[in-house]
């Protein structure tokens, strides 16, 4: 049966894509993009076929969500920041069984999931901007899982999770990893101010407090972690609410969870929020 790989937190900040193009912030996120490239390096040693993202820019207001189309093609350009990312081409193959397998097992624990492959829904940029730089050579099949849910608890997003795992190692053949694609804090800069903020975060509390979660993840301390999880995500602004994190942790136990996270981009302030790459031993 399937295998776990790699399982990480990371970023996807609109910032890397024109940190691409020539102008005054060319190069502002090389160590995010770098960072990037790490997770897809270790990913191919690993023998992974297939990257799931639970992607914190797809909005869903009922249920929970799989984007598991078979190819999916396109030019994107952000209706939230259209000055940072537009017109940026891509091209993935899609997982249609991995998809669908992981909504069956999610929904028969009791987590109502669809998985959508015969479907006109395109990639968010929380999948659209890793994947541009962990599957440049396109090595990689890509399924997409709503993250910014609106109306959920995290404790069913761990569930799902946890499903999304046991699809993996039950269900399905091939060699997976899982990426939460979202911030720690999320309150972006005030308008008008924000280009002041563009390596910065909003305030001392917030960045505070992220240093703090960076840390207990480094210790391993997941029972802290996962206590605080519900106020961090609503006092912190969490992207997406965290659901993202509730996900990963759901797929590696939550906090019975034993592993020491190991960072391979230091945390780092965009645009008012707090961001990072990092791995999660499985």
């Amino acid at each position: 049966m399937g295998k776990l790989a790699l399982a990480a937190k990371i970023t996807h900040v609109p910032s890397m894509y024109l940190s691409e193009l020539d102008g005054p912030h060319k190069g502002c996120r090389q160590a995010a993009i770098d960072g990037h490239r790490e997770i897809a390096r270790r990913c191919r040693d690993l023998g992974v076929d297939t990257i799931v993202v639970f992607d914190t820019h797809w909005l869903v207001n009922s249920g929970y969500h799989i984007n598991c189309a078979p190819q999916f093609e396109g030019i994107y350009t952000s209706n939230e920041l259209p000055h940072f990312i537009r017109n940026m081409p891509y091209a993935y193959a899609g997982n249609p069984a991995l998809g669908q397998a992981m909504a069956d097992v999610a929904t028969a624990g009791g987590v109502l999931t669809r998985a959508h492959d015969a479907t006109t829904l395109s990639l968010e940029y929380g999948t659209l901007v890793p994947m541009r730089y962990m599957n440049e050579d396109k090595r990689f099949k890509v399924v997409s899982i709503s993250a910014l849910c609106t109306v959920h608890d995290l404790a069913d997003s761990a569930k799902l999770g946890a499903a999304v795992r046991e699809a993996i190692e039950t269900r399905c053949d091939g060699t997976v990893a899982i990426l939460a694609s979202g911030s720690l804090s999320h309150r972006f800069a005030q308008n008008g101010v924000s280009e002041q903020f563009l390596h910065k975060v909003w305030n001392p509390f917030l960045e505070t407090v992220d240093h703090h979660v960076v840390d207990l993840w480094q210790r391993g301390d997941w029972q802290t972690f996962c206590g605080m999880l519900p106020e961090y995500a609503v006092k912190c602004h969490g992207e997406g609410m965290m659901h993202d994190t509730a996900m990963l942790l759901g797929a590696l136990g939550w906090d019975a969870y034993q592993g020491k996270v190991e960072v391979v981009t230091p945390y780092f302030g965009s645009s008012g929020t707090g961001q990072i790459n990092a791995i999660f031993p499985v």
